[in-house]
């Protein structure tokens, strides 16, 4: 029963994805567009920054109308030499800050944002992160959705890199997010990527900004909330024309760090929320149990029916985004790939790690 209940959910997720149902419709843009400043947090970033700090050079929108900051936050590298060069000549406005004191509550990258966004001086905050290029059509496609009363709008983030890690990753974030926009579509607020963000003005400012905020290592979601306590709509897009890309965790340690990190947005989410996603990830219990009770064929067939059930949501996925589709072949390492990652971080909250590790720092 439970193995025809989760698929038949599947097959409806799916379907709602591929038809579009419930996704939100642009608006169009004054002619000129409104200026908007990019806001990029960076600690210890000059490798992966000149890569986003390129892509944002080459957005499809006039450079007069952006404002481009950097905050360098405490970087022990060459961060800052190398935001200074990679900006270098750029017509549009743009500064470096060096980050040292505290705003309020805030800390970590969300101090660093309360510190660019008081120095920002448009409407429109677009924020994203020093390990993410942004497509050219970055810009004009989050405003469109910038309708009057939203708050909030949410790109679409891919991995891209080398390696099979970085290519399982990739599907684990596309199958995820896929789940989370039908959940919006469906008016469910769930969540928000810091990594591919805009947030007006008038919203920020009316939840008094980061330093006014309760400190979260998943800033970007205690921003959401607070956001949309205060009345505020939000958009969540799944299409080409906002598609960033993101560098993935670049080994299994790094990987389960980033999901212990996550782990904390995970239990704000409300009850019903956490419901859901504790009822999709039961299935390899459901596996385990028929293999247990000695029905094998059983076992295999219902493994067989979740990893067929995430290559059709695998393909309506990819199709959305402008995706080429994945191979079939990756679907059942894909199902091994979340096994050990679920066991693993299972293990280690069981053992008693409570403490998150970001960017050098840890936050208990």
């Amino acid at each position: 029963m439970y193995c025809g209940l989760w698929l038949l959910i599947m097959a409806g997720v799916t379907w709602r994805l591929a038809g579009r149902r419930g996704a939100s419709a642009p608006v169009a843009l004054p002619t000129p567009g409104p200026r908007v400043s990019i806001l990029v947090a960076a600690r210890n970033e000059e490798a992966s920054l000149p890569r986003c700090l390129a892509s944002l050079r080459a957005l499809d929108y006039p450079a007069h109308l952006l404002e481009i900051l950097v905050g360098d936050d405490a970087s022990t590298d060459r961060t800052r030499a190398v935001a200074e060069g990679a900006l270098a000549g750029f017509a549009g406005r743009h500064q470096v800050i060096t980050i040292g004191e505290n705003l309020g509550r805030a800390r970590g990258k969300a101090n660093v944002l309360a510190h660019l966004a008081r120095h920002a001086t448009t409407e429109y905050f677009l924020i994203t992160d020093a390990d993410i290029a942004v497509p050219p059509t970055w810009v004009p496609a989050m405003l469109r959705h910038a309708a009057p009363g939203v708050g909030t709008v949410t790109g679409l983030t891919v991995i891209e890199g080398p390696g099979p890690l970085a290519t399982l990753q990739r599907l684990d974030w596309l199958l995820s997010l896929a789940l989370i926009q039908v959940g919006t579509e469906a008016g469910q607020p769930m969540t928000a990527m810091g990594n591919n963000m805009l947030i007006t003005r008038t919203a920020y400012e009316a939840t008094g900004g980061y330093e006014a905020l309760p400190f979260s290592v998943t800033e970007d979601f205690a921003l959401f909330e607070a956001v949309n306590a205060r009345g505020f709509g939000f958009r969540q897009l799944f299409e080409p024309g906002v598609r960033a890309v993101s560098l993935p965790a670049p080994s299994w340690g790094a990987l389960v760090r980033q999901r212990l990190r996550w782990l904390r947005g995970v239990a704000a989410l409300p009850w019903h929320v956490q419901g859901g996603l504790v009822f999709f990830s039961g299935y390899w219990l459901v596996v385990l149990g028929l293999a247990l009770a000695g029905r094998p064929g059983w076992a295999a067939g219902a493994l067989a029916l979740k990893v067929a059930s995430h290559y059709g949501l695998a393909r309506a996925a990819s199709r959305r985004a402008g995706l080429p589709r994945p191979a079939w072949w990756l679907l059942p390492v894909f199902e091994l790939y979340t096994l050990a990652l679920t066991t693993h971080l299972t293990l280690t909250r069981m053992l008693g790690r409570r403490s998150v590790e970001w960017k050098g720092r840890r936050y208990e």
